[in-house]
């Protein structure tokens, strides 16, 4: 019997099914391998991840763009020890997804341990890459 003649895309959906990976499971891995490429400070996979149309707004107010934010976590005073998310909510339309939680940011700013909590909205685009982040804002929780 001849395989059938399927998309790329339909492929693709069928192989997340089989292995029992939902959407909300895939933009979740994505996140915590951008988690992971921080703390390893590992330039290339966060320039796999993140979008290159990047905005990024900080707890501060400042506007990143996908250059200045790859820069600023991997080169320069902030060294990552770790990022965890909890309180984790994602919600999927087609081929965008927006991921809300809790971070916890363990860095080395300064000389010194710091730890910080803070609400993050991220944006992720399904890309023929992979899902990317496109957006994302941090802010001090309520």
């Amino acid at each position: 019997m001849p395989a059938p003649n399927i998309s790329a895309e339909m492929f693709s959906r069928f192989a997340v099914i089989v292995a029992g990976m939902t959407v909300e499971d895939e933009v979740l891995a994505a996140q915590n391998a951008r988690a992971a490429a921080l703390a390893n400070g590992d330039e290339a996979a966060l320039r796999a991840l993140m979008h290159p149309g990047l905005r990024w707004t900080t707890y501060r107010g400042e506007v990143l763009t996908y250059d200045t934010y790859i820069a600023g976590n991997t080169r320069g005073g902030l060294v990552w020890r770790g990022q965890r998310m909890e309180e984790v909510e994602i919600s999927v339309s087609d081929s965008t997804a927006v991921l809300v939680g809790l971070v916890v940011d363990d860095v080395r700013q300064g000389g010194q341990d710091r730890t910080f909590r803070l609400r993050l909205t991220q944006t992720w685009v399904r890309t023929d890459e992979g899902w990317r982040c496109l957006a994302g804002h941090a802010s001090v929780p309520a």
